[in-house]
């Protein structure tokens, strides 16, 4: 009898490892899936998307200059580039309206990064909401219709920027990997920047003036991503699976 009881002891404590190891498999499977959530938003209330799921997205921020732009656009040519997203102020695009059709033309998407270079946390609602309705304005005139992304001009934002860019039709888009080629640490620094893309990210890059670096890290920037997976624009990334989000205070 008490062989009995010993030998079913053990099968209780073996069961109880069991349990216990499938509850710590369990809560490891659920705090991955809480860290990549990727998608700033309030609970309950419009987000802005810094990560998808299928796709890798190339944007590109111009906010100001005359140079860059167009050596940038050439590398994308040459590297038969045909989706990427560009974010353009409505000051810079009203002063380069040939660059700004050549992105059209290139098949390229275009949104909104607001009008001037203001950071929206610091401005009261109204000016902020007349800052972007300028920009898109602008974009209208320039027969850019349908805009439906927006980017905070310094890349800051919050509740009121995310509720009025609603307001508005526009999805806010931040992203999930920085280049930082706007400080121009060098060509290969700036492709190292870029060498740990995923699948779903977000890839923020620049085409001011400040960018001076990134026509020439272009070519092997974009071998990285083909190699891991396929370019495409913004719009088809949000559309291609659930983006991820994580709340903002």
């Amino acid at each position: 009898m008490n062989f009995f009881i010993t030998l079913n002891g053990r099968k209780v404590k073996q069961g109880f490892f069991v349990v216990l190891i499938s509850f710590f498999t369990a809560l490891l499977f659920f705090s991955q899936a809480t860290v990549h959530t990727p998608v700033f938003g309030t609970k309950d209330h419009p987000k802005a998307i810094y990560k998808g799921e299928k796709g890798i997205s190339l944007t590109f921020n111009i906010g100001w200059g005359d140079v860059q732009a167009e050596p940038i656009l050439d590398a994308l040519r040459k590297k038969d580039v045909r989706a990427a997203t560009f974010f353009l102020s409505g000051a810079w695009a009203e002063r380069h309206p040939d660059t700004v059709k050549r992105i059209k033309e290139m098949g390229f998407e275009i949104g909104s990064l607001g009008y001037a270079y203001e950071d929206y946390t610091e401005l009261e609602d109204e000016k902020v909401r007349r800052d972007i309705l300028r920009s898109l304005d602008v974009l209208k005139k320039l027969d850019i219709k349908d805009v439906t992304l927006l980017r905070s001009p310094t890349g800051h934002f919050d509740k009121r920027t995310l509720k009025i860019a609603n307001q508005l039709g526009l999805t806010v888009v931040h992203w999930s990997l920085n280049s930082q080629d706007w400080k121009s640490p060098g060509v290969n620094k700036i492709v190292e920047n870029v060498q740990k893309v995923q699948k779903g990210d977000i890839i923020l890059m620049h085409a001011s003036d400040s960018a001076t670096q990134t026509a020439e890290a272009l070519p092997a920037i974009i071998s990285t991503i083909k190699e891991k997976d396929q370019l495409v624009t913004l719009s088809i990334l949000i559309a291609n699976g659930k983006v991820k989000t994580t709340l903002v205070p």
